[in-house]
């Protein structure tokens, strides 16, 4: 720790530990565990994306019990644009600090957000703790990421997939680093990382050329492993127009055709819908909806059906043979009428209306049964003169 006088961010020593002005710190917008952020997003929706999905609620709690515990340092890079520090790792526990010391933070959140922060009370002592904090100032990105990779990835606080994975694709556009040592330095060897980051780049293309963006997504949790799941499969691709092999090979940019960048949007809206079209997602669940998504792309009838708002059921069952669906659903069929046997003792004979669902039920068994038989009496026949 130094000891020396520090009069503003730039005196702050490098790859020292230095206790610094809070007013000195910023939040990060290339942070990982950020989805659909730019450099235009307000300090607010960073706070409040924290705040969805990153527990500051227990933070805040455990703060105000205990006063901020300043063991670890915040890792920080100076951002010669504003002369403030940037919080490269750390940016939990500063959204936590600036909710307790900016009342207004709080409520612009609540207005412009539509969540309501409970910040407990503290005492003065816990507020003076929170007045500096001690960083470790890195000279640039490139210094912080092995740590930080280590730590987030395979280590003990696990990011989840999306922000391992534009963790990953930041690192490797920094140009300075492969993808095969990025995957050593963080313990991957499973090839994961390298999807991850292709699928960024599909993630990144579709922004940049207006047809698909994460904040338009119609559902709230961001299920990243949807995507490069899907698009390790051979359905995809050719849907796409991606090279077969190409998650093979390190990932590029821009990897979709410009002449497919319509049936991309399909792809994610039908994965994540769209708040601006007011499209549910067919894909509820990865196993097998990712699967059952591919195979529809794949037939006509079911990309049809897709588009004009059927369900992902419909759709992927004209996919199957007639003969495959037919024998599904007798053996479905029966299976249920079974276990409505079983269940006979539950019916007192005064609903008409359970008796009228019988009796339809009735009629549509014989209607099957009758047009069955007379197609194998049909075919028997013509066995037989042959």
């Amino acid at each position: 720790m130094t000891n020396n006088p520090i009069q503003k961010p730039a005196d702050v020593p490098l790859e020292d530990t230095t206790k610094v002005s809070v007013d000195w710190l910023k939040l990060d917008r290339e942070n990982p565990r950020l989805v659909g952020i730019s450099a235009r997003t307000t300090d607010e929706s960073i706070v409040a994306q924290l705040y969805r999905g990153e527990e500051l609620g227990e933070l805040l709690q455990s703060i105000s019990a205990n006063g901020y515990l300043d063991i670890e340092p915040l890792i920080v890079w100076l951002d010669p644009a504003d002369q403030k520090f940037t919080v490269l790792e750390g940016n939990r526990r500063l959204a936590a600090i600036r909710l307790f010391r900016e009342p207004a933070l709080v409520d612009a959140i609540a207005k412009n957000e539509r969540i309501k922060i409970n910040v407990p009370e503290i005492s003065k002592a816990v507020e003076a703790s929170l007045a500096e904090v001690s960083v470790y100032r890195v000279p640039d990105r490139d210094a912080a990421r092995s740590f930080i990779g280590f730590k987030h990835i395979n280590g003990a606080a696990k990011w989840e997939s999306y922000a391992k994975a534009k963790f990953a694709a930041g690192w490797y556009n920094s140009g300075n680093v492969s993808l095969e040592e990025i995957s050593e330095k963080i313990g991957d060897r499973h090839d994961t990382i390298k999807r991850m980051v292709a699928a960024i780049y599909v993630l990144d293309q579709a922004e940049r050329e207006g047809v698909f963006s994460l904040t338009d997504r119609k559902i709230t949790k961001f299920n990243f492993s949807h995507l490069y799941t899907a698009l390790s499969r051979s359905t995809y691709m050719t849907y796409l127009g991606l090279e077969t092999a190409w998650s093979r090979y390190d990932p590029q940019p821009d990897p979709v055709p410009a002449d497919k960048l319509d049936r991309l949007r399909e792809v994610l809206v039908w994965i994540y819908g769209s708040k601006e079209d007011d499209k549910e997602p067919v894909v509820q669940s990865q196993n097998p909806d990712i699967k059952n998504l591919g195979e529809t792309l794949a037939s006509a009838e079911g990309l049809h059906i897709l588009r004009a708002g059927g369900t992902l059921a419909e759709a992927h069952a004209s996919t199957r043979p007639a003969d495959e669906t037919l024998s599904a659903s007798l053996i479905r069929a029966r299976s249920v009428l079974r276990e409505a046997a079983n269940s006979l003792r539950g019916y007192d004979g005064r609903d008409q209306s359970l008796l009228n669902i019988a009796e339809d039920v009735s009629e549509t068994a014989q209607t099957i049964y009758d047009r069955m038989r007379k197609k194998f009496r049909e075919a028997m026949g013509d066995d037989r003169g042959s």
